[in-house]
């Protein structure tokens, strides 16, 4: 039997999820790839970012179905929340997702801005806060 090359490297190198150091010492992921030498290119990244995207707009639309119709620029701060911190995190804002679920803009930037996160993250609270609020991205 024949195995293409793929195959081979895959038999041979192992199919690894997570990041692991290797024998030599090298953080290495995937098929062999050695992160710590080699990096991911430029189009590897935003492939990872786009899944990253849409696992996040999955998770929100599946865990809040409501926000499917919050227009689209104040969802995007949701979904963004949702990528920085992980649904089970995003789900803690409680009162933030009341506000926004009513419509009220103003409260939901302050509840956004009064949290550890906002605290954490500094500049990025600030722009989405404004972004909830103004309906326009920053």
């Amino acid at each position: 039997m024949i195995i293409d090359l793929k195959s081979q490297l895959i038999r041979d190198e192992g199919l690894r999820l997570f990041p692991y150091e290797d024998e030599t010492g090298h953080i290495t992921i995937g098929v062999g790839r050695n992160l710590t030498n080699d990096g991911i290119s430029s189009p590897e990244a935003i492939t990872l970012l786009m899944n990253d995207i849409q696992a996040a707009t999955t998770a929100l639309s599946q865990n809040y179905p409501w926000t499917d119709v919050v227009d689209e620029v104040r969802r995007e701060v949701l979904i963004n929340m949702v990528f920085n911190l992980g649904i089970g995190d995003f789900s803690q804002f409680r009162e933030f997702l009341a506000a926004v679920q009513v419509g009220n803009w103003q409260e939901a930037a302050n509840k956004m801005l009064d949290s550890e996160w906002a605290r954490q993250v500094g500049p990025r609270a600030q722009r989405l806060a404004i972004q909830i609020t103004e309906g326009v991205r920053q």
